[in-house]
């Protein structure tokens, strides 16, 4: 597996499998493709930055993050769909971790309360947990 810096052109990309991470993150979050285009345009000219996780030629996941004051924030992980369950998302979080997150930074992520799965995935890798929020 290897890793790349996201551009531009990689906007659409990017966008689509925002768009799954929604659907399969049950994320209320009613962005059509086109709006969440402009978002990612407006996140990666600003604070945001992405990498894209290319094996055997094939994009088969993406982060999208940002530097904070101690560390880097991840906001996004995906997965394609047809991808899981083959140790892609571990080794991309440990390329990730490797190439991306500088010796000492700390790595922060959220995922949402009904996120089964994303729990264990993240548990399983030793992240703990670090904070609850709470809406209303």
């Amino acid at each position: 597996m290897k890793l790349r810096f996201a551009e531009s052109k990689d906007i659409a990309l990017l966008s689509q499998l925002n768009h799954e991470l929604i659907e399969d993150e049950r994320a209320p979050n009613p962005m059509s493709i086109d709006e969440l285009n402009q978002r990612m345009t407006t996140w990666l000219e600003g604070d945001y930055r992405a990498v894209i996780f290319e094996l055997e030629s094939s994009d088969v996941a993406y982060a999208l993050y940002r530097e904070e004051k101690d560390g880097l924030y991840l906001r996004q992980f995906y997965v394609v769909r047809d991808r899981r369950r083959q140790g892609i998302g571990q080794t991309a979080i440990e390329l990730f971790r490797e190439q991306v997150v500088g010796s000492g930074q700390t790595l922060t992520l959220e995922v949402f309360s009904h996120n089964e799965t994303g729990i264990v995935f993240w548990r399983a890798l030793g992240f703990q947990e670090h904070s609850i929020a709470f809406r209303i």
